[in-house]
């Protein structure tokens, strides 16, 4: 798995007893492995076992910790992949342990979830489809972009509103778009 070095960096600094305890260590995991799922979270500011490391290691450890999680989502990484990936970040048994029972936890987790709101509610309905096309010339950091920009408005039913129309915008390149088509 590839890391840039200032996720190695993070990770290794989470790896470390001497910054992260092993109650601080769990603790930070959840934070992180929850910030990534749709759950209300709280800060990892908020938490009095990490009240004691400074608030910019913090945020760096938090910020590799998530790239981490994405890029093990990302590659669909098995058992092997992600203990000797995190052994060799310095992380111990211990601490490769109790972030792969995490990990499994909150995926299992989530199917669940996913499964409840899918049996429990309808999907929703697509009633009319709008779409503009745009060109966009410039971004706001003043790079020349030249590429088209396709805004698509879905009006959708769901069965759970009793009806109700919602409605839901996105904003598409071209390719994104043909892989929209495609799959759909």
């Amino acid at each position: 798995m590839e890391l840039s070095d200032s996720v190695v960096k993070g990770l290794q600094t989470l790896a470390d007893p001497a910054c992260f305890g092993f109650k601080s260590f769990t603790i930070f995991t959840e934070v992180a492995f929850r910030s990534l799922l749709s759950f209300p979270t709280d800060s990892v500011f908020e938490y009095p076992e990490l009240k004691n490391i400074d608030q910019a290691l913090l945020k760096h450890c938090h910020t590799a910790a998530t790239t981490f999680i994405l890029e093990v989502v990302k590659q669909n990484a098995d058992k092997s992949t992600i203990c000797s990936c995190l052994e060799d970040l310095r992380f111990d048994s211990e601490r490769v342990e109790a972030f792969y029972e995490l990990h499994q936890v909150i995926t299992s987790f989530k199917v669940c979830c996913m499964l409840s709101d899918f049996i429990d509610r309808c999907p929703p309905h697509i009633t009319d489809v709008s779409w503009r096309l745009d060109y966009c010339i410039k971004n706001s950091h003043v790079h020349k972009v030249n590429q088209p920009s396709y805004l698509i408005s879905f009006n959708t039913e769901n069965g759970t509103n009793n009806g109700a129309p919602s409605e839901l915008n996105f904003n598409c390149t071209l390719e994104q778009l043909q892989v929209l088509l495609f799959f759909y």
